[in-house]
């Protein structure tokens, strides 16, 4: 089928040359003087060569092994563009849950800092407060501490102002009576 249109298509190619000769149904026209006869001839001869030396073929061939070569790189490129498809959206589904991951981690430590912070909190107010109670401690000590001091330093004072004021006003026999009553105190609550 191909041999016939390709020789067809010759055949048709070399009518307009015809077309523009002579008459080809007049005795002039089939002599080899005339060239347009001497140009079919050969036109016919190279076709019949070609044919003969199935060029015709030939040329089939290699363009049906490249038209093969086409269809073979054009599944390939077509495969290797379903597998592109398929590592893209394989991508994309792992960055989705990568990023659904960093979203999680990210809460979590939101959510972690802010509980830290509170206990931060709660660790302060529980440091402040016992801060406080040990200096109120310390204050309530050194007032305890002061206060007996002042009572202490009152009742040496007083010690001194009462024996300058009974040194002053007993005599030496009143003396030795109110200290033998002292004694008999001092006895009587020990026994």
């Amino acid at each position: 089928m191909r041999k016939i249109s390709f020789i067809a298509a010759f055949s048709l190619a070399a009518s307009p040359a015809l077309a523009a000769s002579k008459n080809p149904f007049s005795a002039e026209f089939w002599t080899l003087t005339n060239t347009d006869l001497v140009v079919a001839i050969s036109f016919f001869v190279f076709i019949g060569v070609l044919v003969y030396f199935k060029v015709p073929k030939i040329i089939g061939e290699q363009l049906d092994k490249r038209a093969e070569g086409i269809k073979n790189d054009l599944a390939e490129a077509r495969a290797t563009r379903e597998e592109a498809q398929k590592i893209l959206a394989d991508y994309e589904r792992k960055s989705q849950e990568v990023q659904a991951q960093a979203d999680r981690i990210v809460e979590t430590a939101k959510s972690e800092a802010a509980d830290a912070a509170e206990q931060a909190k709660e660790d302060i107010k529980a440091s402040i407060e016992r801060r406080l109670a040990a200096a109120e401690e310390r204050i309530a000590s050194a007032e305890a501490s002061a206060v007996k001091e002042v009572r202490d330093r009152a009742v040496t004072v007083a010690v001194a102002a009462a024996r300058d004021v009974i040194a002053k006003q007993t005599t030496a026999a009143e003396g030795n009576k109110l200290i033998d009553d002292a004694i008999a105190q001092v006895d009587a609550k020990l026994h």
